[in-house]
């Protein structure tokens, strides 16, 4: 059983945490990077014409930076990012939609500065079909990550 660790970080928050979480078991890393790398003012969310904004409302794909190689033979990946209006980034939906989820295990951690996990996992279905969704949880540090 082959495991993959991705994740979106935009301040660093969740990278400590997908970092720390590959370590203790051992997976595979890799970072969803956008193509167009966020500045602070593109995330500050109170600003209504903010990028995040634009992007969320507006149902954008965000390019994203690389591939996984070899995605078919990992059989659970974990997926962590903040959350952004009750959901995934779109940056993360652009990820998971560039893959054949068939057979995979997903979980799903979120950080977040006040919001809670909500319905995160079930928005985040549609871009991972295929794939069974295990697991969603928002989490501070990668012992509160629920590991299969």
């Amino acid at each position: 059983m082959k495991n993959l660790v991705t994740y979106f970080s935009a301040e660093g928050t969740t990278a400590k945490v997908a970092k720390e979480l590959a370590e203790k078991i051992s997976a595979d890393v890799f970072e969803i990077v956008p193509q167009e790398p966020y500045t602070k003012a593109d995330i500050r969310w109170i600003n209504p014409i903010a990028r995040c904004n634009k992007e969320k409302f507006g149902k954008k794909d965000v390019p994203v930076v690389g591939t996984v190689a070899d995605f078919a033979e990992y059989d659970t990946v974990y997926i962590g990012f903040p959350i952004w209006y009750g959901a995934a980034p779109n940056v993360v939906n652009t990820f998971c939609q560039g893959y054949d989820w068939s057979g995979k295990k997903i979980v799903v951690f979120a950080t977040s500065g006040g919001s809670g996990i909500g319905k995160t996992g079930e928005k985040l279905a549609p871009f991972v079909k295929g794939g069974e969704i295990v697991g969603a949880k928002l989490v501070k540090t990668a012992a509160e990550v629920e590991i299969l």
